[in-house]
């Protein structure tokens, strides 16, 4: 059997990104109070429905920070995959509330544009030019690294959720000093609650996806097991697992069939279906099993269940 890491050391990249985070956290909350208020005394949805996004951003950055912290923590008897997926679990949390807030900026909103009370303009839009300045830095500090980490992408899009709230109050803010449109305001909130809603969709079903333990969507295990099968010594493949422990650290394994061959020689086939997998798939963890030729079944996917209930009737 063996087994193949291309762990990054990211201890580093984990600091910087909690001292990111920390800034971000500090900005975000120092706001939520001054917004709260503006939205009160100025009696504005658009504000306090920004504010209330705000206010989760302040959880989604506390939560983002300390599964960054507890992700470089080591594997250990009770956690053999350490805390990768500490990540995946703020990810599913925070889209979870990001489309429970977007549900209840709907039904607020439907209140107010049923009969819209008259709306501060000026405060509108001088609080919500403060917001746009203070989120889009602190979005601009979360997205180094989220294209490839879940975790951070949902707080990165809470972050722009934010920034496109305080873009349309401030938008609307003008329209309605010039017009008198008290109506724009809870029509912004909508449209504010659109974008946040179909962004948190996309992260809760890739959150789903990975918990589920998937197989990668970039991956084709058809392409896969034809390349495998092309390497010399390699006879057929079964047993075949592959699957996300978070976004972008993947793991695989696999019994791989090859004639009756020598220790050394086996260790020769599975270096070079590790490679393979490192390299063309970007599989950074990978178990391997090698068989000799009629020693088990050839399905390539195993259904765990039946292999349980099989082996109970066997011992049973």
């Amino acid at each position: 059997m063996s087994h193949s890491h291309a762990h990054s050391h990211f201890g580093d990249l984990a600091n910087q990104t909690t001292k990111r985070l920390a800034i971000s956290l500090g900005l975000t909350a120092a706001f939520v109070v001054v917004e709260i208020l503006a939205g009160i005394f100025g009696n504005s949805l658009a504000l306090l429905t920004d504010a209330a996004h705000n206010f989760t951003d302040v959880i989604a950055l506390g939560l983002s920070w300390y599964a960054v912290k507890l992700a470089t923590q080591p594997a250990h008897a009770g956690k053999t995959f350490g805390y990768h997926r500490a990540g995946i679990l703020v990810a599913l949390v925070n889209s979870t509330t990001l489309t429970l807030i977007a549900l209840g900026i709907f039904y607020e909103a439907w209140k107010r544009l049923i009969s819209p009370p008259e709306v501060d303009s000026a405060i509108l839009i001088t609080v919500g030019a403060l917001a746009f300045l203070i989120n889009a830095g602190t979005a601009w500090l979360v997205k180094s690294g989220s294209e490839h980490d879940l975790n951070l992408r949902s707080t990165f899009l809470h972050l722009m959720g934010d920034v496109m709230s305080t873009l349309g109050a401030v938008i609307a803010g003008v329209i309605i000093y010039f017009t008198q449109w008290n109506w724009l305001d809870p029509l912004v909130s909508v449209l504010i609650g659109v974008f946040i809603l179909w962004n948190a969709w996309g992260i809760l079903r890739q959150s789903i996806h990975i918990l589920l333990e998937s197989t990668p969507e970039s991956i084709d295990l058809n392409s896969m097991v034809d390349t495998l099968l092309k390497v010399e010594g390699v006879r057929g493949v079964h047993d075949l697992h592959v699957w996300s422990i978070n976004e972008s650290l993947r793991a695989l394994s696999a019994h791989i069939v090859t004639d009756d061959v020598s220790i050394s020689a086996g260790a020769s086939i599975q270096q070079n279906l590790n490679e393979i997998l490192t390299h063309q798939f970007n599989i950074q963890h990978t178990t391997l099993q090698l068989e000799c030729a009629g020693c088990a079944h050839t399905l390539l996917f195993c259904d765990i269940n039946e292999t349980s209930h099989e082996h109970e009737h066997a011992t049973g």
